[in-house]
């Protein structure tokens, strides 16, 4: 009886409880009700649902973790994982002019810019955060609180380095970076553009060639127009950043004064350069005495387990000026950014000091107490994680719509 019931084919396609469940979170994400980036219910809301126990329940989460189709975020839950799009063929490195040149950008780039205000124009390249996932009505309330108090440094200019609440707050997250920093090795900007436009005032003289990414953040072009400085381009790989063969060749035949690169998420590529081709970009400029200007403004919105370390993190002479803002991923209307500007520090806070006297006091406190209330955390971990759906769903629109 026992050989009888072991080939009986009822017996040998018997589906496991576990598997049931398993098979209806599978179905719904193949419809779509779940997406990539998105968190399907809990193993206690699953057990409930599914009338099965909580062993049941979570046998069917591992069962589809191993299929590839969910995976687990430590104290959060299981979510749908995001996959790669359609396999495409991924642009080549960039091939730019090998001499530096003036730069030319100020009419297309304001173009642009009035462009992003047309409702009738759906925005693909422009760098701004989604307003609907910014905390807004959080740090506006912040914000009026602390105009209420009756403070008079809340009242006066908060002269460089800048607001020194914000920047101890800057200092203890910049461990995760893998620098460590003293508050007083920050100063606080205008957000991050005026963080760039700083260094290169504090380094170059007009007339100086300054090895940028090619292509590049259209910000970085528009200073070095008006600095009258010129752009040698760096070939750049879609994934692995700026060539160091290609710089290291560009640096050995023309007076490089600077290099300005994004190191995490460039912009527009979005290449991420490795950790040690971090620490080679560092030891390579260096070695020459020449100042890398680092742009790291979306670092923290990364999809990964943990965060991207800074180049900053390789600097032993103080020659790499790490610039960031607040502006991509809480406020861009405040304008809050900050620079670690090294060997600079002088020079970068007389220049702020002439150039507008201070950043706005009120956002600065406000933005330090949201980062010490441990709230920009929990916004952090939340667009992450909506941003990778996105990101995923654009990629496979794009492959699916857009002309070969």
């Amino acid at each position: 009886m026992n050989a009888m019931n072991a080939r009986d084919p009822q017996l040998l396609h018997k589906t496991w409880r576990y598997e049931q469940v398993a098979e209806d979170i599978a179905h719904l994400i193949a419809c779509g009700t779940f997406r990539p980036g998105e968190r399907i219910p809990s193993v206690r809301q699953l057990s409930r649902q599914q009338k099965v126990s909580m062993s049941t329940a979570l046998q069917a989460c591992r069962l589809l973790e191993d299929q590839g189709l969910i995976e687990a975020h430590p104290q959060s839950g299981y979510f749908v994982r995001s996959h790669p799009p359609i396999a495409a063929l991924e642009p080549d490195i960039s091939s730019p002019e090998r001499d530096p040149a003036h730069v030319s950008v100020h009419e297309l780039v304001m173009m642009l810019l009035r462009d992003s205000r047309n409702p009738e124009l759906i925005q693909f390249g422009a760098a701004l955060p989604n307003p609907e996932l910014l905390p807004t009505k959080k740090l506006n309330h912040m914000l009026a609180a602390i105009a209420r108090q009756a403070s008079d440094d809340n009242r006066l200019y908060d002269i460089p380095p800048g607001c020194e609440a914000l920047r101890i707050q800057i200092a203890q997250r910049a461990v995760l970076t893998g620098c460590h920093l003293a508050p007083n090795d920050i100063v606080t900007t205008s957000g991050c553009s005026e963080a760039i436009s700083l260094s290169l005032r504090a380094i170059c003289r007009p007339g100086d060639t300054v090895a940028v990414e090619s292509p590049t953040y259209f910000g970085v072009l528009q200073v070095l127009e008006s600095m009258g400085l010129r752009a040698l381009e760096i070939p750049t790989h879609p994934q692995y950043g700026i060539s160091l063969e290609a710089l290291h060749f560009a640096i050995e035949h023309h007076p490089v004064r600077a290099c300005v690169v994004v190191s995490n998420f460039n912009n527009p590529l979005g290449s991420c350069l490795p950790e040690e081709s971090k620490r080679e970009l560092v030891e390579l400029l260096a070695d020459r005495d020449i100042p890398l200007i680092e742009d790291d403004a979306s670092g923290e919105i990364y999809f990964g387990e943990r965060r991207p370390t800074v180049a900053k993190a390789y600097d032993r002479k103080g020659l790499v000026l790490l610039c960031s803002s607040f502006s991509k991923d809480l406020s861009p209307s405040f304008r809050v950014g900050w620079i670690v500007p090294g060997q600079f520090k002088a020079a970068i806070e007389q220049l702020k000091f002439t150039t507008n006297i201070a950043t706005a006091t009120l956002p600065q406190l406000a933005i330090a107490q949201f980062l010490a209330s441990g709230g920009y955390d929990h916004h952090l971990r939340r667009i992450r994680r909506i941003y990778a759906s996105q990101v995923n769903l654009m990629s496979q629109a794009v492959m699916h719509y857009f002309p070969e």
